[in-house]
């Protein structure tokens, strides 16, 4: 494709549709006998997107590969009986409902990076964290694999200048970035995501024993953590378009 930018300074790949063959793709990943993991909460009301994200997500992620799915909840008696495909499985995992939406924001990457060094290293090779308020239209396929993943954000495709946040951890200088980065869907390898989790935990808990807050959040940390460590693959807005409910 012309009418794209498919490849970073950095030399890594951003992919769109049409610039890669997905059957070349299935049958190298076929070989490996892999495993992929996916992360999503549903806590508080976000629930009711359970079904919805499943049903799409068994369907469309990784079709014809192993994939586990891990869902916390703090409603695991709200879930109803779920059918999944053959090679994909589906584990429930408890959580404690925090007292605010930043409460949730800052745990999740404390609770993923814990999970990962207790269980998760164990039982997948690569693992993506993605929202629950979501429903996929589209296959997703093994073009995503790769050590450390991102998506270009699809309303905001620069850096955004943290004016406010001067002192956060995750502040960006004027002038520096490469693109935004959405915290709805990211991932890689289980060794990258434990490093980009719990360095993201870790600037949150900065922030906060300082009295500071970041502009976006989890998401500016995960923006932050990027401009320093480079991802060796983006996947376009595309991935992430008209999927949010």
């Amino acid at each position: 494709r012309r009418d794209v930018l498919v490849l970073t300074p950095w030399l890594a790949p951003i992919v769109w549709e049409g610039t890669f063959s997905r059957d070349i793709l299935n049958a190298q990943y076929l070989q490996k006998n892999l495993v992929t993991g996916v992360v999503t909460f549903a806590v508080e009301k976000y629930w009711i997107f359970i079904e919805g994200f499943m049903r799409s997500a068994n369907k469309y992620f990784l079709a014809g590969h192993h994939v586990n799915f891990y869902l916390f909840t703090d409603n695991p008696e709200k879930i109803s009986h779920l059918q999944m495909a053959p090679e994909n499985h589906l584990f429930v995992i408890p959580v404690q409902n925090d007292s605010s939406w930043q409460d949730i924001s800052t745990s999740r990457m404390d609770i993923i990076s814990s999970y990962i060094q207790s269980q998760f290293q164990y039982e997948v090779d690569y693992l993506y964290c993605m929202d629950i308020n979501v429903q996929l239209l589209a296959h997703i396929g093994v073009e995503i694999i790769d050590a450390l993943v991102a998506t270009i954000s699809s309303w905001r495709a620069t850096p955004e200048h943290e004016s406010k946040a001067q002192e956060s951890q995750a502040a960006i200088p004027e002038g520096q970035g490469d693109f935004h980065y959405t915290a709805s869907f990211y991932g890689g390898s289980v060794a990258e995501v434990y490093k980009l989790t719990r360095a993201c935990f870790e600037g949150l808990m900065e922030d906060r024993g300082n009295g500071i807050e970041a502009w976006w959040h989890h998401e500016s940390h995960l923006n932050k953590y990027l401009l320093q460590h480079k991802p060796t693959r983006l996947l376009s807005p595309e991935y992430y378009w008209g999927t949010e409910l």
